[in-house]
């Protein structure tokens, strides 16, 4: 009888890099923990006790990885694994080759470009991907079909939120705000004028005042997301989150890499546009939404449906071909 296969997620997650990477990885390994696939997490996960909860609490082991290319195959052939994931936009470019000479299978998660990594297998979920020219003959898993979503967002739903005079305000920005922009946001919000209830999450505290309470980061976001009348938030890995589950969204970025994303999904109407900085344009338009439910509902409508949820089954079903 043959033993169960074995995969090694190569992601960090921190206080510079954000959780995204981690976030997305989780969702993968759920998958394939699933279909009876042993996982390990290999990596650096600092600064955020929330991105170590997330693998404690899933009983995913997390070994601390070298970042050098020869040394993370010897670990890999120590840990006995058929396959590696990588996640990350800092390790060295010949990575990937190493592991394939090395005869493991590789999956590398990338966004647009694929940074010189060498891979059995790309996978790029965001939305629009499918259309854009890729620089590799590799076999490209693309577009927001291949959506990669956590189990405790899969088996939640949101009902279509009424018509409140008081709506209900989820404000984020990844497990660790790497931008340190949440404190702007809120004081946006507040100048609207505008009569809502707010939820800031932010890893680091602050008094937001008004109708706005501050928490950190917590498991409860896809709930705290299914019950919003509007989220807040960059256009990172939780966006496929918020599609999945049909919440209106208005999006700012804060890195390069989200501009991508952020272009796609306000172009389609599916979420409205901040732009970059918390500035008077983005507060008018955060008070036109506040004021205007139907006009919140129109994106989360038009974004509904973009992502299915099954996007790590595809994923893991062209993983588990190459092991």
């Amino acid at each position: 009888m043959a033993r169960p296969v074995r995969v090694g997620f190569r992601c960090d997650a921190g206080a510079k890099s954000g959780v995204g990477h981690l976030v997305r990885c989780v969702a993968l390994a759920e998958e394939l923990c699933a279909r009876g696939a042993g996982v390990v997490f290999l990596g650096e996960v600092c600064g955020s006790a929330w991105a170590r909860a997330q693998l404690r609490e899933r009983g995913f082991p997390l070994v601390p990885a070298p970042r050098e290319p020869d040394r993370l195959a010897a670990l890999a052939c120590e840990l006995r694994l058929d396959a590696v994931v990588l996640d990350s936009y800092d390790l060295p470019a010949r990575t990937g080759a190493v592991l394939r000479d090395a005869r493991f299978a590789v999956l590398a998660l990338v966004d647009g470009d694929p940074l010189g990594q060498e891979a059995d297998l790309y996978l790029d979920q965001n939305l629009g991907a499918e259309r854009r020219l890729f620089p590799l003959p590799a076999r490209r898993l693309a577009g927001a079909r291949y959506a990669l979503l956590r189990d405790s967002v899969r088996r939640r739903t949101r009902a279509v939120q009424g018509g409140s005079a008081v709506p209900s305000v989820l404000c984020f920005f990844g497990g660790t705000d790497s931008g340190g922009v949440a404190p702007a946001w809120a004081r946006a919000l507040n100048a609207t004028g505008r009569p809502f209830r707010g939820t800031v999450v932010s890893p680091a505290p602050f008094e937001a005042g008004g109708p706005i309470t501050v928490i950190p980061p917590t498991d409860r976001l896809p709930e705290l997301m299914a019950a919003a009348d509007l989220v807040v938030t960059a256009a990172g890995s939780a966006i496929w989150e918020l599609l999945y589950l049909g919440v209106p969204t208005a999006l700012t970025w804060v890195a390069d890499n989200q501009l991508i994303g952020y272009e796609e999904l306000v172009g389609r109407g599916a979420a409205a546009g901040l732009g970059c900085a918390a500035g008077p344009a983005a507060t008018g338009l955060l008070a036109r939404l506040l004021a205007d439910p139907a006009a919140r509902e129109e994106h989360g409508r038009r974004g509904s449906g973009l992502v299915d949820g099954r996007g790590r089954e595809r994923v893991a079903d062209a993983l588990l071909e190459i092991c």
